[in-house]
């Protein structure tokens, strides 16, 4: 029994060696994920940054330590904060902001977690926002004129501001959008009536354009019935006059080839203008008109 016992003994001493060994190892080895930072700090102090991912070796802890940090882009919401604009209309703004970290030993000194860095961003993205919208009227941020509003410069400029603010905490600023714009309810009403005024505005523009757009379609439009007119009554004058001079020609013609029959007929017509049912002509008997009437024609 007691040669056993002894053989024994370096086995359990094997096993002890290596499961301290192997606790030392979970102590010293540390794995780093492609999402993250991780920091190794030696009682406290921040010694080095660890980006790239896999497994390294540190001193065992207590002697260091990892801290961990999320490097992606990260979303900061909040609720609704009102803001004065230049003319002191007050708004309601609900925004959010997307931020990462920039600088780890600077993140962890100064806000040590994402509690704390949502709680400086709070103060970063309202004064940023409060800074910018008191350089703008009310007007430039809603308006039916696209021309003239100015959000986009507003939030453009806002996030440089909190660019400048938050890299002091060791965080970049990536954007900043506004998810909500409203009014308290004792603006609302002016906001509306003005609206409303403008788009009244705008209506009354469009009619006047209509009414002026009508008005030289229906002048380009007479003009085109004068000149067709003038065209058509050049054409029917030579049209007429064609035919008056071949009307003429025809009565020469007939003139020539037996004048008397000529006259006859001619005369014909005549009575056919002047004389009706209701007509009287007072004539000398002698007159050439009633030579056909009088009973002298055959003579003559």
């Amino acid at each position: 029994m007691t040669k056993t016992k002894h053989k024994a003994t370096p086995k359990v001493l094997l096993g002890i060696v290596a499961v301290l060994i192997l606790f030392i190892l979970t102590l010293a080895v540390y794995q780093v994920d492609s999402t993250e930072y991780v920091i190794v700090t030696q009682f406290g102090n921040p010694v080095r940054v660890v980006e790239n991912p896999g497994l390294q070796i540190k001193l065992p802890d207590p002697i260091q330590s990892v801290q961990r940090l999320d490097k992606r882009v990260q979303v900061y919401q909040t609720t609704s904060i009102e803001l004065l604009t230049l003319d002191k209309k007050s708004v309601s703004l609900d925004y959010y902001g997307t931020w990462k970290i920039s600088d780890p030993v600077t993140y962890l000194k100064t806000v040590k977690d994402k509690i704390g860095a949502e709680s400086r961003l709070l103060d970063v993205f309202s004064s940023s926002l409060g800074v910018q919208l008191g350089q703008y009227n009310l007007e430039q941020l809603v308006n039916t004129n696209q021309e003239e509003l100015k959000l986009d410069t507003i939030l453009n400029d806002a996030v440089a501001y909190a660019k400048e603010r938050a890299s002091e905490y060791g965080i970049e600023v990536v954007d900043a959008q506004i998810r909500v714009l409203n009014f308290p309810e004792a603006n609302k009403q002016s906001v509306y009536d003005r609206m409303s005024a403008e788009r009244e505005q705008m209506a009354q523009k469009y009619r006047s354009e209509g009414s002026e757009e009508a008005a030289k379609i229906r002048a380009d439009a007479e003009k085109e019935q004068q000149l067709i007119l003038a065209d058509a009554y050049a054409q029917s004058q030579q049209i007429k006059g064609e035919g008056d001079a071949e009307a003429i020609r025809i009565y020469g013609e007939a003139f020539q080839k037996d004048p008397d029959f000529y006259e006859f007929i001619r005369t014909l017509e005549t009575y056919e203008k002047t004389i009706d049912g209701n007509t009287t002509l007072i004539l000398p008997s002698t007159a050439e008109i009633l030579k056909y009437l009088s009973g002298n024609s055959t003579q003559n």
